[in-house]
């Protein structure tokens, strides 16, 4: 295995007689190796999170990579959509868990807990103080010391089963399975040391016969067995309960230190499919076989990027954000008893063949988290696509938020980028046509857009204002569809990237009619501010207008943030601004003024909001995706040393391997795929395009091994602390004088070598065709 270098500074230079000849020779004698790149994740970097402020807003996910399931230990009451927050000091029970955000919350959760003594089984009753000091968190294993209790309790997980160990002091001693709310039955089976059973518990987004089956073996005979029943019935002796909240319990006497085991998997299919599961991936494993495969899988994948660096700190936020890029979106999909791959359909309520991944918001994902695994993981992306086609053929429509099924949130038509990003990478799709059927149905039918259960319009399928758009140029302010200036911007870009994917199939007419609507965020730039505004259906600008409102024709952020949301024509939005001195004068504005804002639209400061207020980086708001491309902007305008400097602000301001690790939420991987392309160098600010931005590489070296075999290396031995700014850069020994670096490049393996110093080269990238692509530039 490739091990991670990192350097050590000696303190005590008497004690180890250091000198500056010392310093000078090789680094070998220095050199701390760690066999394990696992160890320096930390699944609770962002858990110090509220309502009102978010660190993160993460939990630990106890997993393997895109996991059917996780697991967590639940601090929080059932329903809490910030189920572990790292302040609290009560545990309830460790829960499988599907949640993909708080703000979307679970489904499908269950928990097991032990307890000692005196039965207590409500969750309110039976939570047991722990300390972070007597807690182990990885992502392949989870261990906690229930004080109240005196069991240690630990967890290691498969796709879809995982493995539990509770150890016990010499006590009447229990487990407990709550089924949780919302419908649950469980099932004893003394004579198979089992629990069956089923949960359906969600927040939508589910068909009428949605279930989550579960099954949990024991390796120890049961001498109680107990269930309870609605409002916490205790029915002591029984072995079955179904209701509205159930759950079971079983009991054994037990001596110090015995070892109790439980296996557990669970299907969307039926509790057939579950113990299949269950067989296939657990089967007659021990404890240390299962935490050994976790593991393995986790090593296998954090190996595909490997760092040589001295800042032990900036490794661990690097391989912690890389844990948090590979869980979703999860797996859906299931092996049959043949090994076909088939999938419960959250859309249909049907058993189907293929895949199916979900648990993803593309408003946040499409941006780096997809143009990751295209340039990584080509084959799960390859997958990834079948189930996006698959997910049309079932609802009718491309997800845009997804968990299981179609649910109401964000705004866009970001799957577009999504798709045409991983067609124009190479990704291998079976599904081309129907996928683009599915783009264009989007972005020109208004109609037969699906219902959640209570019957409300999925708003956030297809494009809300289609018809305004499509006629207008733009989504009016004053038609009664908020959040309208965010989507016009959106939706031109998508046009762009269905343009994209259409030139390549073939199809000039079609990428024609789309690059001229994806100019479109033109109709929204008011020049007398030197904003994008909103827009009143006869053309005027909307009015009173404050670029510090929040919200309003914006999603989640003001003016000042989605002004820069032109992806695919910054050298367009450049003309607007009026040249290149006005346009990165407009970008060092946003940094240079005190964070106001205005709430008035929310009625009082959500979390964004404050996120933004706190960091001292003016209206800069890392913390939520609409702005996280912004510095990178700058290379356009070839100021690039601008961009390497904010960038290396943000990567060792904003991001640490803590409980309060990030600036704002974390989102289903984004703003950890921002860090780990950033830290490397480089970032995708136009998904559908064959180019990277380059900011500056945070690391000595870094190296990518690729799927194709091939290895593609970032150096910068003189990186510093002091050194981020690029002096030059050569890829593959040739001079590379340019702000951007292809996807292909990448692809076909090489090296591309920084030399870095602590004051700017303004003339590397200042030509004109030395910048990224921009769609205005290219049509000339």
């Amino acid at each position: 295995m490739k091990t991670v270098k990192y350097l050590f500074c000696v303190l005590f230079l008497s004690m180890f007689s250091c000198n500056q000849e010392a310093e000078k020779e090789s680094t070998s004698n220095i050199i701390s190796e760690s066999e394990s790149l696992v160890d320096f994740v930390n699944p609770l970097m962002g858990t110090d999170s509220s309502f009102d402020l978010s660190n993160g807003n993460t939990y630990p996910a106890i997993a393997t990579p895109w996991g059917m399931n996780f697991w967590t230990p639940m601090t929080s009451k059932m329903g809490d959509g910030w189920t572990y927050k790292y302040d609290e000091n009560k545990i309830r029970g460790i829960k499988q868990t599907h949640q993909p955000s708080p703000w979307i919350n679970d489904y499908a959760a269950f928990s097991l807990m032990a307890v000692t003594g005196d039965l207590k089984y409500q969750e309110d009753e039976r939570q047991s103080w722990f300390s972070h000091k007597a807690e182990t968190v990885k992502p392949h294993h989870y261990s906690v010391y229930l004080a109240d209790y005196d069991v240690t309790a630990e967890v290691t997980p498969t796709e879809r089963a995982a493995h539990f160990k509770f150890t016990f002091p010499d006590n009447q001693s229990y487990i407990l399975l709550d089924a949780f709310f919302k419908g649950s039955m469980v099932k004893i089976i003394p004579e198979e040391r089992k629990i069956i059973g089923y949960c359906r518990n969600n927040k939508g987004g589910v068909p009428e016969n949605f279930h989550n089956y579960f099954v949990a073996e024991f390796d120890k005979d049961f001498e109680v067995t107990h269930t309870w029943g609605d409002n916490w019935k205790l029915l002591k002796n029984s072995k079955e309960s179904e209701g509205e909240h159930v759950g079971a319990i079983v009991g054994f006497k037990t001596k110090r230190g015995e070892v109790v085991h439980v296996k557990v998997a669970s299907s969307f299919i039926s509790l057939e499919q579950a113990e299949l599961n269950l067989n296939r991936e657990i089967g007659a494993d021990t404890f240390d076989n299962t935490l050994a495969k976790a593991k393995a899988s986790w090593e296998t994948e954090l190996n595909k990027i490997t760092i040589e660096d001295d800042n032990i700190d900036n490794i661990r936020t690097f391989y912690s954000c890389l844990y948090r890029v590979l869980l979703f979106p999860r797996k859906l999909h299931e092996l049959d008893k043949d090994n076909n791959i088939v999938h419960y359909s959250p859309y249909n309520g049907e058993v189907l063949p293929g895949y199916m991944f979900t648990d993803n918001g593309f408003w946040d994902t499409f941006r780096a988290v997809f143009p990751f695994f295209n340039m990584v993981y080509p084959e799960l992306n390859s997958q990834i696509m079948e189930g996006l086609a698959n997910t049309y053929k079932e609802s009718g429509w491309l997800p845009e938020w997804a968990s299981p099924g179609h649910r109401d949130c964000m705004i866009g038509s970001n799957s577009s980028p999504i798709i045409s990003d991983a067609f124009l990478k190479g990704v291998t799709i079976d599904n081309v046509d129907l996928l683009l059927e599915a783009m264009i149905k989007n972005a020109t039918t208004a109609e037969n857009r699906p219902l959640s259960r209570g019957g409300k319009v999925i708003k956030s399928v297809g494009r809300e204002g289609v018809n305004y758009y499509n006629k207008l140029g733009y989504v009016p302010y004053n038609v009664g569809i908020k959040e309208n200036a965010a989507r016009t911007l959106e939706y031109a870009y998508a046009d762009f990237t269905i343009a994209q994917m259409a030139k390549k199939l073939g199809d000039e007419d079609l990428a024609n009619t789309f690059y001229k609507r994806s100019l479109n965020y033109k109709n929204l730039f008011d020049s007398e501010t030197g904003w994008m505004r909103g827009k009143n259906e006869d053309g005027s600008f909307q009015s009173p207008f404050n670029p510090l409102k929040w919200g309003d024709a914006f999603t989640e952020g003001n003016s000042l943030h989605y002004t820069w949301s032109v992806f695919h024509d910054v050298n367009g939005l450049i003309d607007l601004m009026g040249g290149k001195e006005a346009f990165v004068n407009q970008l060092d504005a946003v940094f240079n003024m005190p964070p106001d804002f205005d709430n008035s639209y929310y009625g009082f400061t959500i979390h964004e909001i404050r996120e933004m207020q706190i960091m001292n980086m003016g209206n800069y708001a890392h913390g939520n995706q609409p702005i996280q491309h912004m510095i990178y902007l700058y290379n356009y305008a070839n100021t690039s040393y601008k961009t390497q400097e904010k960038i290396r602000e943000v990567l060792t301001k904003l991001y640490t391997p803590t409980p309060d690790g990030y600036c704002g939420d974390e989102d289903n991987g984004q703003t950890s795929a921002w860090y780990v392309f950033s830290a490397l160098g480089f970032y995708p600010v136009t998904p559908a395009v064959n180019q990277y931005v380059i900011g500056s590489p945070l690391f000595k070296k870094a190296t990518i091994h690729l799927e194709n075999g091939k290895t593609f290396q970032i150096s910068a031995p003189n990186n510093s602390k002091e050194n981020f700014y690029i002096q030059s850069a050569t890829l593959n020994s040739e001079a590379h004088n340019k702000s951007f670096i292809t996807f292909d490049a990448i692809q076909n393996g090489g090296e591309l070598y920084f030399e870095m110093d602590s004051t700017p080269n303004k003339k590397w990238a200042s030509d004109a065709d030395t910048v990224p692509y921009s769609l205005s530039s290219n049509l000339k």
